[in-house]
């Protein structure tokens, strides 16, 4: 399908053929959902700890006696219900990391492609570059092309064009190899210019040597 392709400026500057197979599905909740928990499950740290009674300071000695206390006969101030005592069943390190085959994610964001296009909410421009690396001059651009939450992919990233986009809150710029579902869909808009359409394409038609990580 044909879709113009604007300027920074909001001005058109010619069209681009998006293939259907790739731009023109019928978005899948299911397989979208699948990725974003596997990619939120990847970002997990995993190093939430705490201390069981085997990793804290405590005497081990009996210290009450076994009769007439009117109590329990506790020998040891390390257990779970004492002030001080180790946590029962407490979180340990480790990973959260889940499988999901390459296919399903290469699947996945072929459908946030496909229904941010849908949605009206997808805009190519020519390049992602700006002639002075500041802020508010960026900031006009983004206004007059109704982006005020958006991600913009591009094959390489302009270095001044990320600087002055850093500091602009719902702007965020990526590399083809880093385009992921969820920043996909967490973004009002998705911008790409005419060389982030064809990494994007060699990236799913599986020519490229990187496979995106999950972040």
């Amino acid at each position: 399908m044909q879709v113009d392709v604007m300027t920074l400026d909001a001005a058109k500057s010619g069209d681009v053929d998006l293939r259907d197979d790739i731009f023109g599905l019928e978005p899948r909740r299911d397989i979208l959902h699948r990725y974003v928990v596997w990619q939120m499950n990847n970002r997990q740290a995993g190093t939430h700890k705490a201390k069981e009674r085997g990793e804290v300071s405590g005497t081990t000695k009996k210290f009450v006696r076994q009769k007439g206390s009117g109590g329990a006969r506790h020998g040891n101030r390390k257990a779970p219900q004492f002030v001080g005592g180790g946590k029962a069943h407490g979180p340990r390190v480790r990973s959260h990391a889940t499988n999901l085959p390459k296919k399903v994610r290469r699947l996945a964001l072929k459908h946030a492609l496909s229904a941010k296009l849908s949605a009206s909410e997808l805009i190519v421009i020519d390049e992602a570059s700006v002639s002075e690396a500041k802020t508010k001059v960026l900031a006009e651009k983004f206004g007059k092309l109704g982006a005020k939450s958006a991600l913009i992919i591009d094959a390489k990233v302009d270095e001044g064009f990320a600087k002055a986009a850093r500091n602009l809150g719902g702007i965020d710029v990526l590399p083809v190899i880093g385009a992921n579902v969820y920043d996909i869909l967490n973004h009002d808009k998705l911008i790409l210019t005419r060389a982030a359409v064809d990494g994007l394409y060699a990236r799913l038609d599986g020519t490229h040597t990187n496979e995106e990580v999950a972040s």
